[in-house]
């Protein structure tokens, strides 16, 4: 990432390795990647679209929102939906701590760790453009990467219950975005039942 200072690249570099430690491997292109060190450039990626001119303090909280999510497992938590709530809720707050810890770490001040953590805990939505895009940004990153794994494992009014839910967090910018995401045949037929039964 050119023009970043020198305390982003450090972070991003660390962040990263905390991201490389996922045990579980994805093959993209002939390549391994870890799991959550993909799912972070994704992050980084969609980001350039959402907010190109975005401040480094978001930059930072979009690659370090699954922050070693793998560590606290959602088979941990009771299978239903405040055990997945409570599952989420902890997770964000880990995931902020650690974050802020790291940006603490190589000169980033107090309140810019705060902001990151907020950012990461989602506070804010709809009221703060940065949670904002940083929710929009997760929510096309699973649109492009992640809808086609999710339709394997789910029956079809579950998806469309998944996909509104989604698109009832997104701006309009990210509602745009997401139109211009390249989708499956089946994928692209799921998305237009659940706008037309929003």
């Amino acid at each position: 990432m050119t023009g970043q200072s020198e305390r982003f690249n450090e972070a991003i570099e660390r962040l990263d390795t905390l991201h490389g430690d996922d045990p579980r491997i994805e093959r993209v292109d002939g390549t391994d990647i870890p799991h959550e060190l993909l799912y972070a450039q994704r992050m980084s990626a969609w980001l350039e679209r959402v907010a190109p001119a975005a401040p480094e303090t978001l930059r930072l909280a979009v690659r370090a929102q699954h922050l070693q999510r793998w560590r606290i497992p959602r088979d941990d938590y009771p299978r239903d939906r405040p055990g997945y709530l409570t599952w989420r809720r902890d997770l964000g707050r880990r995931q902020a701590e650690q974050a802020a810890e790291v940006l603490r770490n190589v000169g980033y001040d107090e309140d810019e760790c705060a902001q990151v953590a907020r950012w990461i805990r989602k506070e804010g939505l709809r009221r703060d453009p940065n949670t904002q895009a940083l929710e929009d940004t997760a929510c096309l990153v699973f649109l492009e990467y992640y809808l086609a794994d999710f339709a394997k494992e789910h029956d079809e009014d579950k998806l469309i219950r998944i996909v509104q839910k989604t698109w009832k967090k997104m701006s309009p910018r990210g509602h745009e975005l997401a139109l211009s995401i390249s989708l499956s045949e089946p994928e692209k037929r799921l998305v237009e039942k659940a706008l037309a039964s929003a």
